[in-house]
């Protein structure tokens, strides 16, 4: 019985580059014939992956668009609503093509809220690659303070319309051609650590409620596609230097200090902290993970 339920199990959820770990230790022992050799950097590999970022004409997706080219990736199409890449992106276009694996950035405009358009431009590229992989929501946006109770109506469907509608429409035109493919894939949902806890000082009630709502998402479809090999997480930074954030950060210095000290380590972070944890999510390296919120903060939310 229980060599019988072994087997079930291994072939319940055996590895593509399998054998890994133990099982690889066991099987070399039992035939000498067989050269070991590293395999843990296979399992991070992206592989002529093809892959769907919002929000990557700068920034966060940006750099996670890049890291994705250098792990192997074949194309990551990046989309944002400038009608026009910005030059990070056209530096970063041309970097990637330098890097001698063939994988390469493509750019469209799009907006995150119109549905139609993201499930028509997924299904152009499903038709052109054949196959999609990964699907990165990192289109967000946050607006001025303002007092909770005197929250423009406008202003609040604004920022959900963008941080939590869109990242639902991208996630589904990706998904949807993950699942007519049949080879799986993984979403990455980014929220914030502003979905678990409150920014002090700050009066964000519009962007906290959308990212919390972006951790829900990801949960609820993670339960939904698990069946179809899709997985699903979110991804919640903490403060991090990047474009939306500076709008904070130049004009009112002070806080970089003060953002500084709510972590243990003491400094907020950089947008290329997150190219290993985002790679990973996206990669086989994770395949057991799906509807968890990984973190990573600095430690913001340890104490």
């Amino acid at each position: 019985m229980a060599s019988e339920v072994r087997q079930r199990a291994k072939a319940q959820s055996a590895s593509p580059i399998g054998p890994l770990g133990i099982e690889a230790a066991l099987e070399a022992k039992a035939n000498p014939t067989i050269q070991p050799r590293p395999k843990i950097f296979d399992e991070f590999a992206l592989t002529d992956r093809v892959a769907l970022v919002s929000g990557g004409n700068r920034g966060l997706g940006l750099e996670m668009a890049i890291a994705l080219c250098e792990a192997g990736a074949r194309v990551v199409y990046c989309f944002d609503l400038p009608k026009e890449p910005s030059e990070e992106f056209i530096a970063s276009r041309e970097y990637v093509s330098k890097l001698g694996n063939n994988s390469r950035l493509e750019y469209f405009s799009a907006d995150v809220r119109d549905q139609a358009l993201l499930w028509k431009k997924a299904e152009d590229i499903g038709n052109k690659e054949q196959r999609m992989d990964i699907c990165i929501a990192a289109a967000g946006i946050l607006t001025a303070h303002a007092d909770c109770l005197e929250y423009p109506g406008e202003q609040f469907r604004e920022v959900m319309d963008v941080n939590t509608t869109g990242v639902l429409f991208t996630a589904q035109a990706a998904g949807q051609q993950m699942a007519r493919f049949g080879n799986g894939g993984s979403i990455i949902l980014i929220a914030s650590i502003s979905g678990s806890v409150t920014n002090r000082d700050h009066a964000w009630v519009s962007y906290n409620s959308s990212k919390s709502a972006v951790l829900q998402m990801a949960r609820s479809m993670a339960c939904e596609l698990g069946m179809k090999k899709i997985r699903v997480n979110s991804l919640s930074p903490g403060y991090i230097y990047i474009q939306m954030t500076a709008a904070y950060l130049d004009k009112q210095p002070h806080l970089l200090d003060k953002w500084s000290s709510l972590n243990p380590l003491g400094r907020i972070g950089r947008p290329d902290e997150f190219r290993g944890v985002v790679t990973w999510l996206a990669s086989d390296a994770s395949t057991f993970c799906t509807g968890s919120d990984i973190i990573v903060s600095g430690g913001h939310t340890s104490w």
